[in-house]
């Protein structure tokens, strides 16, 4: 007798391994899936559910469903936290740094690193399709009610992300070449609970986002200076 729930299964996660090299690829991933990454020394826990979660040595694919997004208006219209995230718990001080790309198909589609205390305190630094149609890096710290902070309009579908912790001060940087860093934000974040880190998916106004995250390192360090953020 064929077990449909074990074929079903086998379809919806595929995991392929070829020398040290391998593939974890989960259809409709369920909140509180758990993942590896091989610069990651920390399991990634899928908070909300996403369309899709590929993760590999060299990227993570996570896609986001429709009417995904997290913000909390500052005209308090508009408070919302069901993006798909790819989370875990960071040591106190760090430097990690990702490749963020898409296809910028509809207004605000966005991936994103995550910084997380709980629903009302976080950090969100997306590469995003803004109101003007631009790739935007924008960036929002939330303490209760979110701000919204446009800053450069990249011409390429890719970018890369750098953000930083030392004690409680968080700085943000991006990259064209992923070796000359430019400062976008530096900022206290006084934490009162432990935080989570990790990598967003949101579509707040299409079907679906797809967003790529490559180049991945993570660093138990304190920058010393926040210019260069090393």
């Amino acid at each position: 007798m064929i077990n449909y729930h074990h074929v079903l299964k086998r379809v919806m996660m595929a995991v392929v391994t070829i020398g040290c090299f391998q593939t974890t690829s989960v259809l409709h991933a369920q909140t509180g899936s758990s993942y590896r990454h091989k610069q990651i020394p920390f399991p990634l826990i899928l908070e909300n559910k996403a369309e899709s979660v590929v993760v590999s040595d060299e990227r993570i694919i996570l896609v986001a469903g429709s009417k995904t997004d997290m913000f909390r208006d500052p005209n308090v219209t508009y408070n919302t936290d069901n993006a798909p995230k790819l989370l875990f718990r960071p040591d106190t001080d760090f430097i990690f740094t990702t490749s963020i790309e898409h296809a910028f198909a509809n207004k605000w589609d966005a991936g994103a690193i995550v910084l997380k205390q709980d629903s009302l305190n976080w950090v969100k630094f997306c590469f995003e399709r803004d109101y003007t149609g631009a790739n935007r890096v924008v960036s929002v710290v939330t303490k209760d009610i979110s701000d919204d902070c446009n800053s450069v309009d990249i011409k390429s579908n890719k970018v890369y992300f750098k953000i930083a912790k030392a004690a409680n001060v968080i700085t943000l940087y991006y990259s064209e070449d992923n070796k000359s860093w430019l400062l976008v934000r530096h900022f206290q974040f006084n934490a009162t609970k432990p935080l989570q880190l990790g990598l967003l998916a949101q579509s707040p106004t299409g079907d679906s986002c797809k967003v790529v995250f490559g180049n991945i390192t993570y660093q138990n360090k304190k920058i010393k200076d926040p210019y260069t953020g090393e």
